[in-house]
């Protein structure tokens, strides 16, 4: 990275400060406030990349940074996924697809250290990993910087040990790889009480714990159902041939509009069955039988389906560098 970072941007790190969803109270805000951050991101930045995971919110500001460098004659940056080798296989496949439709590069983000050693010894989620055996930049991340002391950890994403080598470590170690300054991700405000006070543009400049750069954050003000309702309104309707051009909100797979199947539908089948979050294949479950967007968003939570309440897990992980 230029040593000049971040000397070459112009951006305000106290955009959004303060601020909840309600200060953007209509579809028509949220999303005029999505492309102005995406335009700032796709500009300022010399080497930006999107964290893509194959979810709604992901999504969603990918179909963001596609609208936007086309309208402004702009280049569709790399999309980063992180690999944690506990995906659900439709997430695999959806994100490859999509991946294949939309033309995108994509930069698969694994610990490969760690996935070596899985398969090496045939493990499988739950089995445990033995720290010796693994390399001394994952043993440094696991002893120094997690102050973990045992010999073994569990091969499971939802732990601190393995959720920091597997997504943490994973994404740093991209960055560093391939010189990425701006990081453009999907999260949001009312998503987890660890992102409530996130900003537009968030430094993450100190080399000791993350390799300097920033996050932009396009979607920080959707509610979970705002989502919904700008993929059912403008994303599918204005990337899908044969989608109703005012939108339509189906109520399951089967009833799409004529011509349309599901796999034409940059939306997950998980969704569609009932999942309103895709965390790991062993640890997340459907929140419901109908789809996501037909769930009781108002008294449920969003991470209902996940095996634990990850909200301090979340908040030491921000601190490492976790998005």
């Amino acid at each position: 990275m230029s040593e000049a970072f971040p000397d070459y941007l112009d951006v305000d790190y106290a955009d959004g400060e303060g601020e909840t969803p309600e200060d953007y109270p209509s579809i028509e805000d949220k999303i005029e406030k999505a492309i102005e951050v995406t335009k700032q991101g796709l500009e300022q930045y010399e080497n930006p990349a999107v964290m893509w995971t194959g979810g709604k919110d992901s999504t969603l500001t990918l179909y963001f940074i596609k609208e936007v460098a086309e309208r402004y004659d702009l280049e569709v940056p790399p999309a980063v996924f992180i690999d944690h080798y506990q995906h659900f296989d439709e997430i695999m496949d959806f994100v490859k697809h999509w991946a294949d439709e939309w033309d995108l590069d994509v930069i698969w983000a694994r610990n490969e250290d760690v996935g070596n050693y899985v398969d090496e010894h045939g493990l499988e989620p739950g089995d445990d990993i033995e720290v010796s055996g693994l390399s001394e930049h994952n043993q440094h991340h696991i002893r120094n910087i997690l102050e973990y002391e045992e010999d073994t950890f569990p091969f499971l994403l939802d732990t601190y040990v393995g959720n920091h080598l597997l997504k943490t470590v994973a994404l740093n170690d991209t960055l560093e790889e391939y010189d990425i300054d701006g990081v453009i991700s999907g999260v949001r405000w009312d998503e987890q009480e660890a992102r409530a006070d996130e900003t537009f543009f968030s430094p993450r400049h100190n080399p000791d714990i993350y390799p300097p750069h920033d996050r932009v954050q396009p979607i920080l003000q959707f509610e979970e159902s705002a989502v919904w309702d700008a993929f059912w309104y403008f994303a599918v309707p204005d990337t899908v041939e044969n989608y109703p051009e005012d939108g339509y909100v189906p109520t399951s797979d089967e009833d799409l509009p004529e011509g349309v199947a599901q796999t034409d539908i940059p939306v997950s089948p998980k969704y569609f069955a009932g999942f309103r979050s895709l965390g790991s294949e062993v640890s997340t479950d459907k929140s419901a039988e109908e789809p996501a967007w037909l769930q009781d968003m108002e008294n449920t939570t969003e991470r209902a389906g996940r095996a634990q309440d990850k909200e301090d897990l979340m908040e030491r992980l921000r601190d490492l560098g976790y998005m």
